[in-house]
């Protein structure tokens, strides 16, 4: 599925923004990654940082920062975890972000509380892909 050449996977798990997305992993861990929208916006990703393994990240408090050409930010914690791993392909060559959004996933974390209950505050399927073109329409977003 895309909107003006966005890919969207209804599969995963989407922040109200479609900045990021989030995908149930094994062990009660959870993959976080860019949206396809995210690294297009952003341009070519130069540099990845994730907070240490073991570290305890608040809602709100970032898990990771991401620079490129154009922009530097933090890459948003959607709920109260712990960094499990960083991405060591990431880190080693950060713009696979911009080739492989989806699979190329920035941090594993597992959620202070159940997996069921930190996803229950972002979107998924239906709702999702109606959010995500909505946003990529409106802001006139192009991937490539």
């Amino acid at each position: 599925m895309e909107c003006n050449g966005c890919e969207f996977r209804p599969e995963l798990y989407y922040d109200a923004e479609f900045q990021i997305w989030v995908r149930i992993e094994e062990q009660g861990e959870l993959a976080v990654g860019m949206t396809d929208i995210s690294q297009s916006i952003a341009g070519k990703i130069m540099h990845v940082r994730v907070r240490r393994p073991g570290t305890l990240r608040p809602a709100g408090k970032p898990v990771a920062t991401i620079e490129s050409a154009k922009w530097a930010g933090p890459v948003p914690n959607l709920f109260n975890c712990t960094i499990a791993a960083a991405n060591i392909d990431v880190l080693e060559d950060p713009a696979l972000l911009n080739r492989l959004p989806y699979e190329a996933w920035i941090a594993r974390v597992k959620p202070e509380q159940s997996v069921e209950q930190a996803l229950g505050a972002l979107l998924t399927g239906d709702a999702a892909w109606a959010g995500y073109q909505t946003r990529c329409l409106r802001d006139g977003i192009e991937c490539k």
